[in-house]
Parts: structure tokens; sequence; C-alpha cells
């Protein structure tokens, strides 16, 4: 039988040596994200793959907060995070820094996420939008392509924490194959 490890026997980092741990290429967009848990989600996970920045754009809220903590334990105060109120102009300014930015949408001629290929070096940020509506279509029409996750139940979506929990694990991956390589 296996025991569970212990918070101590897992070798954590601590808050600070993560702020000066190396970093994926990776920078993850939340354009007008409206439930703080779903944002405190994605910080949390973002922390586990050792995200390099969150953005949060347009009504996404911001932390402290109270209920973006109670699913972030605190990994709002480890993954770096800016705000911009414009998440079209946010795209632009991180396509003019170098990187290829993707949304998370169900689109024409989207690539599936299980088939997307990275080149070595790539810089990559991905745009994750709204419970109901999505990636706004102006930002969708802005990135370099849509990454979809391969569906085969009866439902169109996933809740937005639980699509980037996916997507970010899938370029964790991608990612740590194209550093690798370098």
């Amino acid at each position: 039988m296996a025991k569970k490890l212990s918070t101590q026997e897992m070798n954590r980092l601590s808050v600070e040596e993560f702020r000066e741990s190396r970093k994926l290429p990776l920078v993850v967009v939340l354009d007008n994200v409206r439930s703080m848990n779903n944002i405190g989600s994605v910080f949390r996970t973002s922390d586990a793959f050792r995200v390099a920045q969150i953005v949060l754009c347009g009504i996404t809220a911001t932390p402290p907060h109270r209920d973006i903590h109670k699913t972030a334990l605190g990994a709002e105060d480890a993954v770096s995070w800016q705000y911009e109120n414009d998440t079209l102009q946010c795209v632009h300014r991180l396509q003019e820094q170098g990187y290829t930015v993707y949304a998370v949408e169900q689109a024409q001629q989207s690539t599936m996420l299980n088939g997307l290929e990275l080149p070595e070096g790539a810089r990559i940020a991905i745009v994750f939008g709204n419970e109901v509506d999505g990636v706004q279509q102006e930002v969708v029409d802005a990135c370099h392509g849509c990454i979809e996750i391969p569906q085969q139940g009866t439902k169109h979506s996933l809740n937005v924490s639980c699509a980037a929990a996916i997507v970010l694990w899938e370029m964790y991956n991608k990612l740590q194959q194209c550093l690798q390589t370098v």
C-alpha cells in the first residue's frame, strides 16, 4: 500500500524560491473571466506548471481577494500577474514581444491540442475566455490560431478552469520537450 506524502516530504518551493525559479516561456491571458473561483484555480494550476505570468483582462478580478484566494491557496502570491483593461491590446503587446498567441476556442480551422506542434524556442501565450461567451471574436481574429480540446461527450465546452488545467498540462509537456532540445 502506498503512503501519502506529507507536505515536507514533497519538498515544495517557497514563494520566494518560486519567484526566482526558471519558468516556462508561457503566459496565460484571462479574457473577461467572471468567476473568482475560476481565476484562483488558474493561478493554482499556473503555479503547478511554473507559468511565467498571468494577465488578467477586462472584467477579470485581481488579487488580493478572498474568493480568488479560496481556490488559489496562495498561488496568487507566487505567480507573477498583471492587469490590462483591453485583451486585444494585450494580445498585440505579447505578439510584439515575440509570443505566439493562441486562443482556446472552438473555431473553424482550430488545431486540436494533442496535434499542436511547437517550434524550438517557442514563447507561447494562451488566451482563455469568459465562462459564457468564450474568447472575444476580435481577440480570436488577432491570435495566431486557435487550440481546441478534443471532446467526445454531449457537452460543447468545459469549465474555463478545467480547460486551463488540460491546456497548461499539455503545454508544460510540449515546452519541456522544446527546452530539452535547445
